[in-house]
């Protein structure tokens, strides 16, 4: 005997189940980019490689669709000229974010970096207000003031008062790779693109990519030596899972849900990189620190449950 209200149940439950699976992906990323700088790989080369494998294993994914590959790809609608559009974002979300976050991540704690780039959402805000004109109500405006509380307690003072500049150096580059990637995220947003999310996850992956890999080899960055079975499977679970996988997983929420209803979830992968941090690498974050972490997180739900 079937139940009407059963569908949407399951189909709330398989939502919230892909969000949970997207952002602890997310959050193990972290973790395993953490592992792999301690033995020694250079970060813009491993962010290099990671996302030329990543690029290249969303292209099953892509197959999987009823619509034919290359027009997935360059869908008919896009004008040459975007192209460079493209090629920007690539810049900005994959070499800039990404390259700035694990050169970061050589000096601070996995989790502390994972608070910071996960701030993301309240440039967003702010730069939408600057430039695309978006309206800001007074819960939205309330998120961003503890949203940015939430930055200057998880930065705090310690670093630049006790003189570990090298702690500071990789605070404010992680700060600025969130502000990288709320740059990208509105210029996507007023490019208006006519591709898919994630073709054009594609695209932004594999030109970063190609760019990292061309600047670490010009640097003389090479893959450590004796490098062994244990870390290989790091990588490919930074490569293909934390990356390729959450992406897959975060694009089916969004088809599912929205993106104004999945956004605000997510909070939930600086969270799982606390955790796992706890769990793995066994370090653990400053009372200051979890105080930001909490502020950016109330931030990012007030900022999210206002938006249009």
């Amino acid at each position: 005997m079937s139940h009407p209200q059963s569908a949407p149940a399951r189909a709330d439950a398989g939502f919230y189940a892909l969000l949970v699976g997207a952002t602890f992906l997310m959050g193990s990323s972290f973790i395993a980019g953490k592992i792999l700088l301690g033995h020694g790989v250079p970060a813009i080369l491993l962010v290099g490689w990671r996302f030329l494998v990543a690029s290249l294993a969303t292209l099953p994914l892509l197959t999987m669709a009823r619509v034919p590959l290359r027009a997935q790809l360059w869908p008919a609608a896009m004008a040459p000229r975007q192209a460079w559009t493209v090629s920007l974002i690539g810049l900005l979300q994959t070499a800039a974010v990404m390259g700035l976050l694990f050169v970061g991540m050589r000096s601070i704690p996995a989790a502390a970096a994972a608070i910071l780039l996960f701030s993301n959402p309240i440039w967003v805000a702010l730069l939408g207000r600057l430039f695309l004109h978006e309206s800001l109500g007074p819960a939205r405006v309330a998120g961003l003031l503890l949203g940015m509380l939430g930055v200057a307690l998880a930065i705090g003072p310690g670093a630049l008062l006790t003189g570990q500049h090298d702690a500071l150096f990789g605070e404010l580059c992680c700060l600025a790779s969130a502000v990288c990637w709320a740059i990208a995220t509105t210029l996507n947003k007023r490019a208006a693109l006519p591709i898919g999310g994630l073709a054009l996850n594609f695209w932004q992956m594999l030109i970063g990519a190609l760019v990292l890999l061309a600047l670490a080899y010009a640097g003389g960055e090479r893959w450590p030596p004796g490098f062994g079975a244990r870390e290989w499977l790091w990588f490919a679970w930074l490569a293909v899972p934390a990356s390729t996988g959450s992406f897959g997983l975060w694009f089916v929420a969004l088809r599912r849900g929205g993106a104004t209803h999945a956004s605000g979830w997510l909070f939930l992968a600086p969270l799982f990189a606390v955790l796992l941090s706890v769990a793995v690498l066994h370090t653990a974050l400053s009372p200051l620190q979890l105080a930001g972490g909490a502020l950016i997180g109330a931030g990012l739900w007030l900022v999210n449950r206002t938006r249009a």
